[in-house]
């Protein structure tokens, strides 16, 4: 991992493909088609039904929705601008308990120019080319009307939107190639990788060699023809043997970054934004004085994500599990979600301690109300008075003596655990 590593700035692959995903606010259902994008290969066509066979049952439902509710459509289109040729989006609905109108849009490019120089635009980096999406391309225009894209403030919103790369080399990108069919990879590769991924040159950001291996650890290796990285806002696969064109097994590696390998990276991200929420969420417990109501309601959407979106095993496909694991990893969405049942676990303590205290406080102001004046219609029947002036007399000796029962340490401790606060010691 050491050494000068060729730069991709004018580096065309023989096959260029980008996925860019971001967060929208959907305004109403899309009269698009229903479903993923349908990519086809032959005679495969990777629509809902063949994709959900990747997945386990509840992943499937969270990507593509169940019969009568929808969770994603998708809309063909051929715009060619700039060395880029858009052909679709896709919406899926990512409704979360505080956000029902949440969404992700994606939207499936090929590039004819230099891949590297569009990441780094739409990362944002310094002197880097012009905003890719912009002109036909911009999302509000291509949304008007279904969806808003969202400031950088808003809920969910990220700083860029997500990037999925997937470049093959020809036979001049030797830095990429490996040396034979299962030969050694070089080092460059897995910078050239980084690359993509990070959307990044050396310039933008050099990454520390002490710290290279580790920042690497997540590399995907799908097969000896190539190999994927997963980061925080950005994701790569990068082949390493010569792509001969059309009929190669990069045809299949190409439908499956933008199918199956994408729902993966979907998933890890409806993962990050309920956590998000559920963190804020957990944040906010105290800002109300119905803590019992604001936990249990905590609890419930906790319960719901776990059953419905938290999953670590997707599928029996090896790799997408692995980049959900690697998205995963680098979101530290498992720390994140241990701690907020930890955390969960902690104010349910505290909530069921308050509520202990409550009941052990109504019962000592039972006990204090009607001592006295059990004792008091006691006495009067063992005498046998019959006199309503002595009955009432009777009472008010008995609500002094709760008034003055009350003021005492053990009153104040009681009227104290009602309020469900801590009393005088």
């Amino acid at each position: 991992m050491t050494g000068d590593v060729p730069l991709l700035d004018e580096a065309m692959g023989a096959r260029q493909e980008l996925t860019v995903v971001l967060p929208v606010q959907l305004l109403r259902v899309p009269s698009w088609a229903e479903g993923p994008f349908p990519f086809e290969l032959g005679s495969r066509r990777t629509d809902a039904q063949t994709r959900s066979t990747y997945f386990a049952p509840a992943s499937a439902r969270a990507l593509y929705g169940a019969p009568g509710r929808p969770r994603r459509w998708h809309r063909p289109l051929d715009v060619k601008h700039d060395g880029m040729h858009l052909l679709g989006m896709e919406l899926l609905r990512a409704a979360t308990a505080g956000n029902p109108e949440h969404a992700l849009a994606v939207l499936h490019f090929s590039v004819d120019r230099p891949l590297l120089p569009v990441l780094r635009a739409l990362a944002g980096r310094p002197a880097s080319a012009d905003e890719p999406l912009t002109g036909p391309f911009d999302p509000a225009g291509l949304l008007d009307g279904i969806a808003d894209v969202r400031a950088p403030g808003a809920p969910f919103a990220t700083a860029r939107p997500y990037t999925i790369a997937f470049m093959t080399p020809m036979a001049q990108h030797a830095p990429a190639l490996r040396a034979g069919l299962e030969g050694q990879l070089p080092a460059a590769a897995d910078r050239w990788l980084w690359q993509l991924a990070s959307r990044s040159t050396p310039e933008d950001f050099p990454l520390p060699p002490e710290s290279a291996d580790e920042q690497l650890r997540y590399t995907v290796r799908i097969s000896a023809d190539w190999s994927a990285l997963v980061l925080r806002q950005g994701a790569a696969f990068l082949g390493h043997r010569p792509d001969t064109g059309a009929g190669d097994f990069f045809d299949f590696g190409a439908l499956h970054s933008r199918t199956v390998y994408l729902d993966a990276l979907l998933l890890g991200a409806l993962q990050r934004d309920h956590i998000d929420e559920l963190t804020d969420e957990l944040s906010g417990v105290f800002e109300s004085s119905r803590l019992a109501h604001r936990v249990g309601g905590l609890e419930r959407n906790i319960a719901v994500f776990r059953s419905t979106y938290w999953r670590q095993h997707l599928t029996a496909h090896g790799p997408a599990n692995d980049l959900l694991l690697a998205f995963q990893n680098q979101h530290r969405l498992p720390a994140r979600f241990n701690a907020i049942l930890a955390e969960a676990a902690d104010y349910s303590r505290l909530v069921q301690t308050q509520e202990s205290q409550q009941i052990s406080g109504a019962l000592g102001v039972l006990t204090i109300l009607g001592l006295p004046l059990g004792t008091a219609l006691s006495i009067l029947q063992v005498l046998g008075d019959d006199s309503v002036t002595h009955l009432l007399i009777a009472l008010s000796l008995s609500v002094a003596a709760t008034a003055a029962a009350l003021t005492t340490r053990y009153g104040r401790l009681v009227l104290s655990s009602l309020r469900g606060g801590e009393g005088e010691v």
